[in-house]
């Protein structure tokens, strides 16, 4: 008893040491961070290095602890802290030119449109852009090609070969596991939940993805063209040939302008700087200077505000997070600047492919209490589609980025349905019941009829309430919406001409247009939502489990990429319930 005692007491001991030095080691970074501001330094002659080599969202989060202030996190490497940056860079005399070098960007579509348009800005300064890489992903050339001068590896490789969108389907693999999901859905191209009931295909799925792949790949090529001065039907010509794979072919069709070893680029950029080969080039990392910028930014003294609330992730019934739109951690923010009479006006930031219908419905509620107050406008990212469109409808002027994602008003639900799993393991589940329909949903059961019913009732009732919600906030008929609805994906410019958003631009335009409804001519922005913690043991538990070795990262590891992609998408689908608006296919574009 003595030893197990003096084993409990060491292991104990050995715990309560970690946790103190986590602890300590998290305070120490923590008090580092929050000075990190003082400690970025632009000097003379510098190049901004534009390496996006980080998830780049369009809201950095910010984080407030109730009791410990002095813990709160502001960061400032978002999509539009990036784009502030660079703008502020073009006037900043100490900043001498941008140098986009070896990024594999990780942002969506829209989003790189955003940076490269931010850049487009940048070079009416006069100060120069340059790119280099060992491989150009699509994307990443899209960005770079707005440079003054490309670079590529001699034995680099590029791909340029037009857009695809691969989708699973789960048929087979539900007969062959007894593992089932139970679907009912309402809107033709409302194909979500397609994967679980065929194998292939359907022909409305194709030709929707295959109008918004086109649709995208239309406008690169269109800022690709102007930028590189080529054709559009010869940038067709060079990805279906792949024209572009090897530095020769690159160079020889003209998307390229040099050659090049890495050392070499960097003495072209101290050519450019006006320096000698030996001398050190001085530069500063884009995320240090978006801190920097962020800091001199806060000089703004006005006291009107603009709020711009960011609707980022997958929308639950909840509270929300900084993966997931809640109606929770939404409404307050929608409350917050609807009662500060500072803030003048509001701009949702849009970038969700929808989720839950009641938390839609929810946070759809609380703009329509927010517009009669003050102007509400909606600024959609990479996609604004399903219940992302939902919350968006109600807005005074809706603002799309060409290659924005929307639409998609349909609905589905979608139940898991383990009855052939259990018997094939050698169980069976009996019910006892008081009613009829006491038992409306079991996991060990299928839908019957009945039960089915009343789903596709309650799947019905929500598109109606959705198709009615549209038609009034965009002043349509409810016929003329369900001409455009039944789950149809639209780029943003298809959605203009639909009628489903008012204009193109990006959250600049957004603001313009919050500040001409507000009547104000200077504002300063505050961004929502924060994050607010008390529990400050909590958020240390969560840093330590992130950097240990995670289930998750585990199982990436054992199943390779692909499958543990496929891994998600099941267990993804799986966890959803009750009614969704959601879009219609992955959204991951190669």
């Amino acid at each position: 008893m003595n030893f197990i005692r003096r084993v409990l007491s060491t292991v104990t001991g050995i715990i309560v040491f970690f946790v103190i030095c986590f602890f300590g080691l998290f305070i120490i970074g923590l008090l580092l961070g929050s000075s990190s501001e003082d400690l970025v330094q632009v000097k003379s002659n510098s190049v901004l290095e534009l390496t996006l080599d980080f998830p780049i969202k369009d809201y950095a989060d910010k984080t407030e602890f109730a009791e410990y202030p002095f813990f709160n996190e502001d960061e400032k490497n978002g999509l539009f802290n990036i784009i502030d940056a660079i703008n502020y860079a073009a006037t900043d005399d100490k900043i001498k030119g941008i140098s986009i070098d070896n990024n594999f960007i990780i942002a969506g579509i829209s989003q790189t449109k955003a940076l490269r348009n931010a850049l487009l800005k940048f070079k009416e300064s006069g100060k120069f852009i340059v790119a280099y890489a060992d491989i150009y992903t699509q994307k990443d050339y899209y960005l770079s090609s707005v440079a003054d001068t490309i670079y590529m590896n001699p034995v680099g490789m590029m791909e340029f070969k037009g857009l695809y969108s691969e989708r699973l389907y789960f048929k087979d693999f539900q007969e062959k596991t007894g593992f089932k999901m139970e679907v009912v859905r309402f809107g033709k191209y409302k194909s979500a939940v397609e994967p679980f009931l065929t194998n292939e295909m359907s022909d409305e799925n194709r030709d929707q993805i295959s109008v918004y792949l086109n649709g995208l790949w239309d406008e690169m090529k269109q800022d690709i063209s102007k930028s590189r001065n080529i054709t559009l039907d010869r940038l067709n010509i060079i990805a279906d040939s792949l024209l572009g794979r090897t530095a020769d072919l690159a160079k020889t069709s003209h998307l390229i302008d040099r050659i090049a070893y890495h050392d070499e680029y960097i003495n072209d950029i101290r050519d450019a700087v006006g320096i000698e080969f030996d001398e050190y080039l001085k530069s500063v990392t884009i995320a240090d200077y978006s801190l920097y910028t962020a800091n001199k930014l806060k000089s703004n003294k006005s006291k009107n505000k603009i709020a711009v609330i960011y609707a980022e992730g997958d929308i639950i019934y909840g509270e929300g997070d900084e993966e997931t739109v809640g109606q929770g951690i939404m409404n307050a923010s929608l409350k917050e600047a609807r009662e500060d009479d500072r803030v003048k006006a509001i701009v949702l930031r849009i970038n969700s492919p929808g989720g839950s219908a009641l938390a839609s419905e929810l946070i759809w509620r609380e703009i329509e209490l927010t517009k009669k107050v003050k102007p509400v406008i909606v600024s959609m990212g990479d996609v604004a589609a399903s219940g992302g469109y939902y919350i968006a409808c109600n807005a005074d002027k809706i603002i799309a980025e060409p290659t924005t994602i929307t639409g998609s008003i349909g609905v589905f639900g979608v139940l898991p349905n383990g009855k052939q799993l259990a018997e094939n393991m050698g169980i069976n589940a009996e019910q006892v019941i008081t009613n009829k329909n006491a038992v409306s949903y079991s996991f060990f059961e299928p839908l019957n009829d009945e039960q089915r019913a009343f789903i596709k009732e309650g799947i019905v009732d929500i598109y109606e309430l959705f198709t009615n919600r549209v038609a009034v906030g965009r002043n349509m008929t409810q016929d003329d919406v369900k001409a455009i609805a039944q789950g149809r994906v639209w780029t943003g410019v298809d959605a203009l001409s639909n009628g489903l958003v008012d204009e193109l631009g990006g959250l600049d335009l957004a603001l313009q247009r919050a500040s001409e409804a507000a009547e104000i001519e200077d504002y300063k922005i505050e961004e929502f939502p924060v994050y607010e913690e008390e529990d400050l043991a909590k958020v240390i538990m969560n840093q330590l489990l992130r950097g240990s070795n995670t289930k998750e990262t585990i199982l990436k590891e054992e199943l390779g990429e692909e499958h543990y992609r496929i891994y998600k998408e099941i267990k993804s689908l799986s966890k959803k319930r009750g009614i969704q608006l959601l879009f219609p296919y992955s959204l991951e574009i190669k």
